[in-house]
């Protein structure tokens, strides 16, 4: 277990506080049964962003507190475990990053102080397929005029609806597959041309998929390098499976701990099931699998702050560790539950939808474990 700072405690403790009192499961639960568009409360998102959540990797310069990764991680393990849906993850993480790692002075000066004051919800637009596949980019960009013109699909865009500004790659140069010829644009939400369709997931969250039909941008559009954007995606997409890790991470800690709590007083044959030793021996291995996966995420999102150049593997091994145990203790929490686990009443197939959708995000298993291999010369 990383070793927390005395504000890094205090962060987490606050983000315990808030979400439990003011954005606990029943919260989640009234948003998704209203049928919001956007798939969070943007009262409480806003809530986030007064308490400086949304600028706690952002530079003070912009706006931030430039306090870290892990500190943002320990904010999102806490909305993990209250199932909180906001955009968090897509914007103040995954879409700050890109623009932090690759932005000019001019783009930063642009995005990040409404991104860190909560004003502007943007995202990463990457996935053009079921499966994520960073590389298989084949929405082109042809450059027209003093700019470019994008054309394409994608799917899956984690808060399509709700974005003032999306991070889209394309390609500019090569064939779906290359890493070459990759470019990242950022571009406005309100771009003619730009076409959103909702999307109905398993965890209730909002997604879009989009269709650019003859977008067009101009030329400081252009995140980072004409061609050379592969490197920034893929620094980008990790500190986003690091994040969504740890709000993973929060989640399987939950599920256990609400399964651990009925163990102790659902009593059958005579008995509190938790004296079944087949059961006692289930609780065990999601305990020790739950500690191994914590060491993997705190692990993962301290190398990104100390630009560790293996940054790469650890996030991989915490995604695809993180995705092996959540659906584990998801599954059991239904399990163990026994009837009761099996309807909408109960939170547990709550935690199991948003398990789903969140192992599939950003790769999934089998994804992480080929590329961890490959890293590894394997």
């Amino acid at each position: 277990m990383a070793v927390l700072t005395e504000e890094q405690s205090m962060l987490r403790d606050a983000a315990r506080t808030w979400t439990q009192e003011k954005s606990p499961v029943s919260a989640f639960r009234k948003v998704r049964d209203s049928g919001a568009e956007l798939g969070y409360d943007p009262a409480a998102f806003a809530e986030m962003a007064e308490m400086g959540w949304t600028g706690v990797i952002i530079p003070e310069a912009y706006g931030g507190s430039d306090f870290g990764y892990l500190s943002l991680g320990l904010i999102l393990e806490e909305t993990g475990r209250t199932l909180t849906a906001s955009p968090l993850l897509s914007s103040a993480l995954a879409a700050a990053s890109a623009i932090i790692l690759g932005g000019s002075d001019a783009q930063k000066e642009a995005w990040l102080p409404k991104i860190a004051s909560g004003e502007l919800v943007a995202t990463l637009a990457v996935d053009e397929g079921a499966h994520h596949a960073p590389e298989k980019v084949a929405l082109h960009a042809a450059r027209s005029g003093a700019g470019y013109t994008l054309g394409g699909a994608k799917t899956f865009v984690l808060e399509g609806g709700a974005a003032g500004l999306f991070v889209v790659s394309a390609r500019t140069s090569g064939k779906p597959g290359d890493k070459e010829g990759i470019t990242l644009f950022l571009v406005p939400g309100d771009a003619k041309g730009l076409i959103r369709k909702p999307l109905k997931l398993a965890d209730s969250r909002g997604a879009a998929n989009l269709t650019f039909e003859q977008v067009q941008v101009g030329a400081d559009a252009v995140l980072g390098e004409e061609g050379k954007g592969w490197e920034l995606l893929e620094k980008t997409l990790d500190r986003a499976r690091a994040g969504l890790a740890a709000e993973m991470l929060g989640a399987a800690l939950q599920a256990f701990e609400t399964t651990l709590d009925y163990l102790k007083v659902r009593v059958q044959f005579g008995q509190v099931i938790g004296s079944f030793q087949a059961l006692q021996h289930r609780a065990a291995k999601m305990f020790t699998d739950l500690e191994l996966a914590r060491s993997c995420v705190e692990a993962a999102l301290t190398a990104i702050d100390n630009d560790s150049p293996d940054t790469p593997e650890l996030v991989s091994l915490a995604k695809a560790k993180m995705g092996d145990t959540l659906h584990q203790v998801s599954n059991e929490m239904v399990q163990m539950h026994g009837g009761i686990g099996m309807t909408d009443a109960h939170d547990a197939g709550l935690y199991l939808k948003r398990a789903r959708a969140a192992e599939a995000t950003f790769g999934g298993q089998s994804y992480h474990r080929d590329r961890y291999a490959r890293l590894n010369g394997y």
